[in-house]
């Protein structure tokens, strides 16, 4: 074996040259990797004695991809031209083999894209992701993937970003075959040799044409797909971008035309706002996990079995985010009724997954078996982790903690799924307040990403650390808070809700209010997402006071889609449309309270949603409740909806000016007093000149 450069091997196996890449820990396309590529093929394509050259990696995966942290650093660009690389091994006279094992992404995947072979085990994934980072392939991925298993499988690979397995790659065209576990260097080593025997006809996929050729002229395959996934695919620059590339790919006179047009265009995507919030996001998912007084080395604590307490809709979704992980899970309600139901509702939601091809039946069953229904509450004896997930009362959850002091066995960590009460008085009534801490799931909590852990005053380390490590078990992405009312998200959310109702009831329609966060990228506006919770939760006649709009809404019997009236109202098919009796309602309720009317732009809706809220992350920085200001940003991307290519609210106010915010909330507290003080943080770095993601990192 030949040493090429310090991270890649060279060895020659009767005839087979094997080029081996070891850079730990994802073999990414760093500076040595583009060189070791380069002067590995250069040897193994220049000596006769070579008949095919196999490509494998070393570690747990293959070439993962580009190192980000260098997208957009000039001074780490390799010495060799990516380009040039991949025109001298797609133009070898001997055949060249990529045996792929791990993840084989962007980069990665354009490099094996390059080889006229590919071959994998099965718990390969392959991808091209840039979308996700507001970029678009710029190595040639959107034409090879296009011409390799057409336009219809390209668009969804590259415009959503998720990695596809190795069946579903065979099944493609994306690979050629699927080898054994555990053998790939092997396999690989012994595909080379069939390929030579069989003087098979090298597979240059700059030279594909079958599949382009069937997708040409069909204008509409395009339109359609817009059309099908403007949802999805609003207002992101990367996805259209990659769409147009592919329509090079098809239409394009030649493979060199579309590769140029990838290449302007990718030019339009690197380094622009979205692609730099996005790359925001991404660092500051990873950053969320480290926490300052928590080591990485901090022993965590064995979580092998589940409990939850209450089977509504939230402990539901949490039972399913934990038997999707593999954990068995004991799921304790009071009444067998309610217990069946949800059962049931669980397995429905599985079974709507086997009609849609994403799990079969005996896999269902599987995980079904996993689950452990039960009217018992001394049936969670044996959880490691035991997650309330009962009515929101504090006196309610106090007992129940009282309760499991005495049921569980005394490692075990006690978790609230509260989503605003105080976290130190229900550890206070466990007991033991070390082992208590809060986990916040978001609905439906078997989907949504975030998960706000909630750490009380004496909540031990052992326990943070074992829970933020259990939250990337469960697919989920852990920020960390301390105890406030609300946490970080909800306290935040509090602001926008109440100024969205300050702005209808001064004249702003509701539906005018929800569209200014809709086009700004939100899913939906505060209005129609109270409609969908029900305008009645929380609400009581008998308290009603009938001052505020959600309250004289409910007084008057609309309580949202479920009864078709809200500030919407709602068809048969739950479509909304604006509402004449609520907008009367509200400026009713206006007139009796003396609030004159105005009349509001987008611009300045836009910052009397938004800045409040602002103004609140930065006392929640003040006050230690996040640790850093992305921390916050994480909360709001994956929990709240803030469109993840704005790169959530502090950061966005950074870009905004935090000038600008603060004039605007020292505006808003002239006018309303003490329902919002400016921030003694944000004052201060205006004053500095500095930025949140400066001060608070």
């Amino acid at each position: 074996m030949v040493q090429i450069n310090s991270v890649t091997d060279y060895a020659v196996d009767d005839g087979i040259a094997v080029i081996t890449l070891d850079y730990p820990p994802v073999n990414a396309l760093s500076v040595a990797v583009m060189e070791g590529l380069y002067y590995g093929f250069e040897r193994a394509l220049a000596e006769p004695g070579v008949k095919a050259v196999v490509l494998v990696c070393a570690g747990r995966t293959f070439i993962a991809g580009a190192d980000i942290k260098n997208i957009n650093n000039p001074d780490a660009r390799p010495t060799v031209d990516f380009f040039e690389l991949q025109r001298r091994i797609e133009e070898s006279a001997k055949p060249t083999i990529a045996a792929i094992h791990g993840t084989a992404l962007g980069g990665g995947l354009e490099v094996a894209m390059t080889l006229h072979y590919r071959i994998a085990v099965p718990s390969a994934r392959f991808g091209l992701p840039e979308v996700k980072l507001g970029l678009l392939p710029g190595g040639g991925g959107t034409q090879r993937l296009t011409r390799l298993v057409g336009a219809r499988s390209a668009l969804d690979m590259m415009t959503i970003g998720d990695p596809i397995d190795t069946a579903q790659a065979l099944a493609i065209g994306l690979i050629d075959e699927i080898v054994p576990e555990g053998s790939l260097r092997a396999a690989g080593v012994d595909f080379a040799r069939r390929i030579v025997a069989q003087g098979s006809p090298l597979k240059r996929i700059r030279e594909i044409d079958d599949k382009v050729a069937a997708d040409r002229g069909k204008a509409e395959l395009f339109a359609d797909y817009r059309r099908t996934n403007a949802k999805r695919l609003r207002n992101l620059d990367a996805a259209e971008k990659i769409i147009q590339c592919i329509e090079s790919a098809i239409e394009a006179p030649t493979f060199d035309d579309g590769i140029a047009t990838e290449r302007a265009l990718f030019q339009t995507v690197v380094g622009s706002d979205q692609s730099k919030a996005l790359l925001h996001n991404f660092f500051a998912e990873r950053q969320a996990a480290k926490i300052a007084d928590v080591p990485a080395d901090t022993p965590l604590l064995p979580v092998d079995k589940v409990a939850i307490i209450g089977a509504g809709t939230m402990g539901r979704g949490i039972a399913l985010a934990f038997l999707n992980a593999g954990f068995p899970v004991t799921l304790v309600e009071t009444a067998q009724e309610a217990l069946s139901k949800a059962v049931a509702a669980m397995r429905a939601s599985y079974d709507g997954q086997v009609k849609r091809g994403k799990l079969t039946a005996a896999a269902v069953e599987a995980i079904m078996a996993r689950l452990n229904p039960t009217t018992v509450i001394a049936d969670v004896a044996d959880a490691d982790l035991v997650i309330e997930a009962v009515f929101e009362d504090m006196a309610l959850k106090k007992t129940l903690f009282a309760q499991l002091s005495g049921v569980t066995k005394p490692g075990a960590i006690l978790a609230s799924n509260t989503s605003y009460l105080d976290i130190d008085e229900m550890a206070l009534a466990s007991g033991r307040p070390g082992q208590v801490i809060g986990m916040h799931f978001f609905s439906p909590a078997n989907i949504m990403r975030l998960l706000e852990v909630v750490r009380g005053a004496q909540t031990a380390p052992s326990v943070i650390a074992t829970v933020m490590k259990l939250a990337a078990k469960l697919g989920k992405v852990p920020v960390l808070s301390r105890v406030c009312h609300g946490f970080i998200g909800n306290r935040m959310t509090r602001l926008r809700r109440e100024s969205a109702e300050r702005l209808a009831l001064a004249g702003a329609a509701p539906a005018a209010v929800d569209r200014v966060l809709y086009e700004f990228g939100f899913p939906m506006g505060p209005f129609a997402t109270s409609d969908m919770a029900g305008l009645d939760v929380g609400w009581s006649a008998a308290t009603s006071t009938g001052m505020t709009a959600k309250e004289v809404l409910c007084e008057a019997g609309r309580f949202g889609q479920k009864n078709k009236a809200g500030y919407y109202d709602y068809d048969d098919q739950r479509n909304r449309s604006p509402s004449p009796v609520a907008e009367t309602l509200i400026r009713n309720l206006a007139a009796k309270l003396g609030v004159a009317q105005q009349q509001f732009d987008k611009a300045d809706m836009l910052e009397l949603l938004l800045f409040p809220s602002i103004n609140e992350g930065a006392k929640i920085l003040e006050e230690g409740i996040a640790q850093r200001a992305s921390d916050i940003d994480v909360v709001w991307v994956n929990g709240y909806g803030f469109p993840a290519y704005r790169g959530g609210p502090m950061y966005w106010a950074d870009r905004v000016g935090l000038d600008r915010v603060l004039a605007r909330v020292e505006d808003l507290h002239r006018l309303y007093g003490d329902w919002i003080v400016p921030s003694d943080l944000l004052k201060r770095l205006v004053r500095e000149g500095r930025t949140f993601a400066e001060a608070c990192p």
